[in-house]
């Protein structure tokens, strides 16, 4: 595919995305770390014009100058913004005015594709496709957590008219056949293994450099931690024992009153859960998913398991099917030997946030095609559910 078309069809995937919304409901932000959809739009296409447009598009204008304070997201080199939790209070430029910032944003873009590119262009097109394929995961979880905090729960889209059909809350994707829990464990023998990407294609900085780790035998299981499984963790009074809980999880249950995971609710005496199309029964069956690193620990505790490392799970990825849900691990997220930062913006992009984070691994039913491998570092603090993380145990 050439890089024009790669292009067209990454910017008109997610504005797909968006097409189920109304219109009031790309401005919410209920949280801190949602950030409303038509922000998405706008600093997915704020990256292209700031970083290669401006750049490398002779006689390029500027859309409006005060888009890089309103869309620029974190990089303290282009300078300043509106801080994160204010974003949800920007009424304008409204959705109509962002759709317009986007068509002519890549209206010139398209201008720039008919030309040769320099090296530099094509490496810095290829990291804005991945960023906004980033998004697109972002904006998935993001509408459910707008409307699955809404007391009405209104559904993202009827599975009868579902258009974003390998982006979709699969939260009642049955396991790989043959399932039998986690209790079936893989044995990976000891040995000293390489560690981070190899090849090619795309792969972001914190994936570099490839180095050498010595890991001990160890275990791993061929499943994700079923639904029906944690279930039997709460009933048992999990949330209520202290015993399997690190003390800041402890805390973090009790001051916010967690007693389940996100989207879960007790209706009627019947477990349900929020799914993008709306309230769906608990198939105990399904892997289970919206768990924080703290509830991951407290449920591996609880079953006389563990959490792998982010090593233990790159190595023994070949072995298990992933990719239903961002596992977990337990290692923190820090640079590889040799890490390097990229000079000037590009170097804020994974550096600056190597601290108080866990790694997670695999992908998710939200993450766009084509877009995982099993060297991909996800990263997010221990207390973050709102995206589709799951549960896979080691010893």
């Amino acid at each position: 595919m050439i890089l024009a078309e790669k292009y067209q069809q990454i910017r008109k995937h997610s504005e797909r995305i968006c097409e189920p919304l109304e219109t009031e409901d790309y401005v919410v932000q209920p949280i801190v770390d949602v950030s409303p959809p038509k922000w998405h739009l706008g600093h997915t296409t704020w990256f292209f014009e700031t970083f290669i447009l401006q750049a490398f598009l002779p006689g390029y204008g500027v859309y409006n100058a005060a888009y890089n304070y309103v869309f620029n997201s974190y990089y303290e080199t282009v300078g300043t913004r509106v801080i994160r939790t204010d974003r949800g209070n920007l009424s304008r430029p409204g959705v109509k005015e962002i759709y317009q910032y986007r068509a002519y944003v890549d209206a010139a873009m398209l201008r720039l594709l008919e030309k040769p590119l320099d090296p530099q262009v094509a490496e810095l097109l290829l990291l804005g496709f991945n960023h906004e394929q980033q998004h697109q995961e972002l904006l998935l979880t993001d509408i459910k957590y707008i409307l699955g905090h809404n007391p009405l729960f209104p559904a993202y889209q009827a599975a009868e008219n579902r258009s974003v059909s390998q982006q979709q809350d699969s939260s009642l994707m049955e396991q790989p056949s043959g399932k039998t829990g986690f209790q079936e464990m893989k044995t990976i023998a000891a040995g000293l293994y390489e560690i981070g990407y190899t090849g090619a294609d795309f792969c972001f900085d914190n994936e570099l450099g490839r180095h050498q780790v010595y890991i001990p035998q160890f275990s791993i299981s061929s499943h994700l931690v079923s639904n029906g499984e944690y279930l039997d963790f709460i009933t048992s009074g999990g949330y209520q024992n202290f015993v399997w809980w690190h003390s800041e999880g402890w805390d973090w249950i009790n001051n916010n009153q967690i007693v389940a995971p996100m989207y879960w609710h007790l209706l009627d005496g019947v477990w349900q859960h929020y799914t993008l199309e709306g309230f769906q029964p608990i198939d105990p069956e399904a892997p289970l998913t919206h768990v924080s690193y703290y509830e991951a620990y407290a449920f591996a505790s609880w079953a006389d398991r563990r959490l792998p490392t982010e090593f233990e799970w790159e190595v023994a990825a070949d072995t298990f099917k992933w990719g239903q849900r961002w596992e977990w691990t337990e290692s923190a997220y820090l640079p590889y030997p040799g890490f390097l930062k990229a000079p000037g913006a590009i170097g804020e992009y994974n550096g600056k946030f190597m601290v108080n984070q866990k790694v997670l691994r695999g992908a998710s039913v939200a993450t766009p095609a084509g877009h995982s491998r099993k060297s991909y570092r996800n990263f997010f603090h221990p207390h973050l559910r709102w995206q589709f993380t799951g549960i896979r145990l080691a010893r």
